[in-house]
């Protein structure tokens, strides 16, 4: 059994994506828009959504993120829960921190705590909420 976060955006899934691979390295597996679904004479699609990401599959690190744009709803929030990203080092990880921060709102600066010696929370320019962390070391 695997759980595999589903992320939607409002109308910004290819600019996200565009960010996550420039900014963490992420890796974009299958992508299909849904101007390239078949056409269902019964749920006939909204020609304004044509080019907005209908699925996508993501690779970050060792993880698959799958994401899209929302087309069934009028906004996406993005509430009561984070992204955890485990970065290498404290040097990784106060890079991944500062990129994803880029645009967005730091809830929690890049720091050491009790429990290791690099982490921050921020919320990204699409609204994800972001735990950038380092593995604990004795």
């Amino acid at each position: 059994m695997e759980i595999q976060p589903y992320v939607f955006f409002g109308g910004r899934c290819e600019e996200a994506l565009a960010f996550y691979t420039e900014k963490i390295g992420a890796e974009v597996l299958f992508k299909m828009h849904y101007k390239d679904a078949p056409p269902d004479a019964g749920h006939p699609a909204n020609p304004k959504f044509d080019n907005q990401v209908m699925h996508a599959s993501v690779k970050v690190g060792s993880t698959i993120l799958m994401v899209a744009d929302d087309c069934m709803s009028e906004s996406v929030t993005h509430k009561g829960f984070s992204l955890s990203l485990t970065a290498d080092d404290l040097a990784h990880g106060e890079k991944l921190f500062n990129a994803l921060a880029e645009g967005g709102t730091v809830n929690m600066p890049w720091q050491a705590t009790f429990w290791t010696e690099g982490f921050g929370m921020l919320t990204d320019k699409f609204g994800i909420g972001w735990m950038v962390t380092i593995p604990h070391t004795s």
